[in-house]
């Protein structure tokens, strides 16, 4: 199972796509698209939707997670929020992709073990549950979505081999890893708790 999760935004856009293989989860693919600030606000939504196709087309995903709408810090920004997240969904639409969506919250529940994570904390459980070294917190918040979308599928966290591997890799001894089993548990805990919103755009004309 390939997941692809989108941090949408009209300045930086953040993809992740994370594979659930076997007790594994492995980064396929992860980034953030940079259509250029300077650029009239049309085409950098043009230049992203490029972007997400090439990274679907590439990456071959099955389904697509991203951020339920959220009350920006005013109008405008809300706005052009809410164009860049179009822009995300219908990337995925012409691939075909059913779309989930999760409240940030859940998001950074099922992640880090804490609903109100900050941005250092996304890096760091980025880089402690998949070996992933995002530059920026849009790639972290991407693989987070990817990640939480693949846990509630599978009805708990798709990642109980933590306790004896980090990214396939086993531990020595086959012993468990205890600086992994607090996270571990916490999230497992989270993942339980979700309740996604489906949003299948297959088939709209």
């Amino acid at each position: 199972m390939i997941a692809l999760g989108i941090d949408p935004g009209s300045r930086r856009c953040g993809y992740g796509v994370v594979a659930r293989e076997g007790t594994r989860l492995v980064v396929v693919a992860s980034g953030v698209l940079v259509p250029g600030a300077d650029r009239p606000l049309a085409e950098r939504l043009a230049r992203i939707l490029g972007g997400l196709g090439e990274v679907i087309r590439r990456a071959g995903p099955a389904e697509c997670s991203i951020e339920q709408v959220f009350c920006g810090a005013s109008a405008r920004s809300a706005l052009v929020l809410g164009q860049a997240r179009g822009v995300a969904l219908a990337a995925a639409a012409q691939a075909g992709l059913p779309v989930f969506e999760y409240a940030p919250s859940e998001v950074k529940l099922a992640f880090t073990g804490s609903g109100r994570a900050t941005k250092d904390q996304m890096l760091r459980t980025a880089r402690l549950l998949l070996g992933a070294a995002p530059g920026l917190s849009d790639e972290a918040d991407a693989l987070a979505l990817a990640v939480c979308h693949l846990a509630r599928r599978a009805g708990r966290l798709a990642v109980p081999a933590l306790r004896n591997f980090v990214v396939g890799v086993p531990a020595a001894a086959g012993r468990p890893r205890p600086d992994l089993a607090p996270a571990r548990d916490r999230a497992a805990h989270a993942a339980a708790r979700l309740r996604p919103a489906r949003r299948d755009h297959r088939g709209v004309a």
